[in-house]
């Protein structure tokens, strides 16, 4: 559910977006965006929307929820639920909508033998080639062609598996060897007579791992901005990739804070100086993490100014000295920046994430639980 109570704005570029899916098709060819959990945060139909514009036919979700709800907005073409069917509602939704469902182990594929009771059904074979997490085994391969052998209605049009560290440059061999286990993999089900397309790509092996790219390429983070190579060897590799999600917050109160003074909860915070305080209507109720108390930043009129105290259920105190001393005069209403914002006060994606401790993927995906706005719709 997205939070309707709150202030805060998260705003939006789908030209971003749009571009971003353009340097991926560039070098890798078949490329299905990977607009899972609401788009991480940027808005389901609104980025499948755009992105068909760029003559995206395909795309990937999550859950089947997802594959559903993109089919009743009217998505004609492929739709790839990366979790594919978890319950029996999964796997009618699956049938019924012509989902390709990503299937990794016998269960799920008996279940939805039983559901479809002789309807055609199509999926994806899901392979665990080294993340050690969901999929068949090559050591399998025996016992799953003979299960679809005798059941010609389930029909495996791709194959595919996950990279586990291609965004580490220093781990290069890992990646390379399981792109060789699933090629393998691939051969003997083609020899078989499985007509599979390949999918292993993942945004860091489209940008730096060309013996990955497949038939199909499953883009997601880069899609948004986020560079899978920041802080690596490898971070130049995305210097083109444009952030498309902002998110603001008003300013609530500006006043002055003594020296000597605490503020905020437990007053982890002391004023070492006479300084400015804008209280910023955002918080841990609005997915603005708790763990940036004395440690992020806003950009408040395209100044950085540090977080004191605290983060608050939906309130955080800001020092705006730097913002004052730089010629900013902040006033009740004006715009408190979380991500991203003017000047050189921009707060990019891998900033926020850096600070908060995490990663860029759940930055994106939980500040994008607020009201969204789209400037270029």
């Amino acid at each position: 559910m997205s939070i309707t109570y709150s202030k805060v704005r998260c705003i939006v570029d789908l030209e971003a977006i749009r571009h971003n899916y353009r340097l991926m098709k560039k070098d890798a060819g078949n490329v299905v965006p990977v607009i899972k959990s609401d788009a991480y945060g940027h808005g389901l139909e609104q980025v499948a929307r755009a992105l068909e514009d760029e003559g995206a036919a395909n795309f990937a979700v999550g859950y089947v929820r997802e594959a559903v709800d993109l089919r009743k907005a009217g998505i004609s073409g492929d739709i790839i639920s990366l979790l594919g069917p978890v319950d029996m509602d999964d796997c009618e939704a699956i049938i019924e909508h012509d989902i390709v469902g990503f299937v990794g182990h016998f269960e799920t594929l008996a279940r939805l033998a039983y559901k479809a009771d002789g309807r055609p059904v199509r999926i994806s074979l899901k392979f665990d080639t080294g993340m050690s997490r969901l999929g068949f085994t090559r050591e399998e391969l025996p016992k799953l062609k003979a299960f679809l052998r005798g059941r010609p209605n389930i029909v495996p049009v791709m194959a595919s598996s996950h990279l586990a560290v291609a965004d580490d440059p220093a781990s290069r061999e890992i990646t390379a060897a399981q792109a060789q286990v699933f090629c393998e993999i691939v051969e003997d089900l083609r020899a078989s007579g499985f007509a599979v397309q390949a999918s292993l790509a993942n945004s860091a092996a489209i940008m730096g791992h060309e013996g990955c790219r497949l038939d199909v390429q499953r883009a997601g983070i880069s899609l948004y901005g986020g560079n899978p190579y920041a802080g690596t060897e490898w971070e130049s590799l995305g210097d083109d990739l444009r952030p498309a999600m902002q998110v603001a917050a008003p300013v609530l109160h500006v006043h002055t804070l003594d020296k000597g003074r605490g503020i905020s909860y437990g007053h982890t915070f002391t004023a070492d100086r006479d300084m400015t305080v804008a209280v910023v209507g955002a918080g841990y109720a609005d997915c603005y993490s708790r763990g940036l108390s004395n440690t992020g930043w806003v950009n408040v009129g395209g100044v950085r100014c540090p977080i004191v105290g605290r983060v608050c259920m939906q309130m955080t105190a800001v020092d705006i000295s730097p913002a004052e001393a730089a010629g900013v005069q902040v006033k009740t209403g004006d715009d408190a920046w979380l991500l991203g914002g003017p000047g050189d006060g921009r707060i990019s994606p891998q900033d926020l994430a850096d600070w908060w401790g995490t990663i860029t993927y759940e930055v994106f995906c939980v500040l994008g639980m607020n009201r969204r706005e789209y400037p270029d719709t």
